[in-house]
């Protein structure tokens, strides 16, 4: 798939809550094919001390606008900066890089995301309705003041949610939700992004029930296009590239 290095401009930054925002950015031409689970590289302006490009999910793609969308979460310098650009301003992406989740056409299908790692599951709900398949989504939180975007979810599937004080849905993490620890689990197959701890503890957990995963994972990069070897991972064929052979793996090929 080509790639393109690109000046997008912003055209809304909307806060969801303390530490994540959106940013909707519009394309200078028609943006090509894009897939959930590929990601794209910002290059962050005016922020001194982020010198390489930064990982982000798609969060959403509207070509109808000619936008993607990305979901951030406040951990740096460089995603500060980007929090403060305004409509007008202009955002260097390199994009769509990476692979993407599979996309059934049929069966019952989970989206597990928790904290910014719900990023890539609204682009691909919405990609799954298209083909005609209603998705369920188990979303976890620290707590209430973090759980965003709910309506939007449910637009394109049933949502259950977890925080991990209980504040809203129910209480703790993802895997003890009673969505996925139904057995038989009436999933044929589960999608999963988020924190590492998280996606070990949803793949064991499907593996123990005989039930396909998928994970996105999140390792560092520099390059994004497999130049610079810093966020390979072993899998069955040895070490992969994230940015390249990834960043969606099938669970049973990670060497966990």
């Amino acid at each position: 798939m080509k790639k393109f290095a690109q000046d997008f401009k912003v055209t809304g930054n909307t806060r969801l809550n303390k530490r994540h925002f959106i940013l909707e950015l519009q394309a200078p031409v028609p943006l090509p094919e894009i897939l959930p689970g590929q990601f794209v590289q910002v290059l962050v302006h005016n922020s001194p001390s982020t010198f390489l490009r930064r990982p982000f999910s798609i969060h959403f793609v509207d070509y109808a606008k000619n936008t993607l969308s990305l979901l951030v979460q406040v951990k740096g310098e460089g995603s500060r900066h980007m929090g403060m650009l305004n409509p007008g301003d202009k955002l260097n992406l390199v994009y769509p890089l990476g692979n993407s989740f599979s996309l059934p056409s049929a069966g019952k299908l989970l989206l597990v995301g928790g904290g910014a790692g719900v990023a890539p599951l609204m682009f691909m709900g919405d990609v799954l309705n298209k083909k005609g398949v209603r998705p369920d989504f188990l979303l976890g939180f620290r707590s209430a003041d973090e759980v965003s975007q709910v309506d939007e979810y449910s637009r394109y599937g049933k949502v259950y949610l977890s925080t991990d004080d209980g504040s809203m849905g129910e209480k703790g993490f993802v895997t003890q939700n009673p969505v996925i620890c139904q057995s038989p689990l009436p999933y044929d197959r589960i999608f999963c992004c988020g924190p590492d701890a998280m996606m070990h503890a949803v793949a064991k957990l499907a593996a123990g029930k005989g039930v396909a995963c998928e994970v996105s994972l999140e390792n560092y990069m520099a390059c994004g296009y497999g130049v610079c070897l810093c966020c390979i991972t072993p899998t069955d064929k040895g070490n992969e590239r994230v940015c390249i052979e990834g960043p969606v793996f099938e669970t049973s090929r990670l060497q966990w």
